[in-house]
């Protein structure tokens, strides 16, 4: 499995003064999205999320993401070693992702750019 990157997610409550400072600190202009009732913005290594909070409880939970070569792969390597898939992988509009429990107990998502 190659790991590509990782992205810290970052819950903030208001996305529209969360922003300019990402941006100035991670040198880019954010790519905003949204994804159920959250609203996201992606700006260099952050991915900034904002929303209802019981949404945000749920993405919480998930300590980063991990941008992998190929999902189905990272899954295979991530069973062999341990470590629990707890959803995915699924396609998503950039990509395909799964969300996995490693054997610490951390939670994270895997995300490949495959459609």
């Amino acid at each position: 499995m190659e790991i590509l990157g990782a992205t810290l997610r970052v819950c903030v409550d208001d996305l529209e003064a969360a922003v300019p400072f990402y941006e100035r600190l991670a040198g880019g202009r954010a790519q905003r999205f949204g994804r159920g009732g959250v609203e996201v913005a992606a700006v260099g290594c952050f991915l900034l999320m904002s929303g209802p909070e019981e949404e945000l409880e749920v993405l919480r939970k998930v300590a980063a993401t991990i941008a992998v070569k190929d999902v189905e792969e990272a899954r295979d390597v991530l069973v062999e070693l341990g470590a629990r898939v707890i959803a995915g992988p699924v396609p998503t509009p950039g990509g395909r992702n799964l969300i996995a429990m490693h054997p610490d107990g951390t939670v994270y998502e895997y995300v490949d750019r495959q459609a």
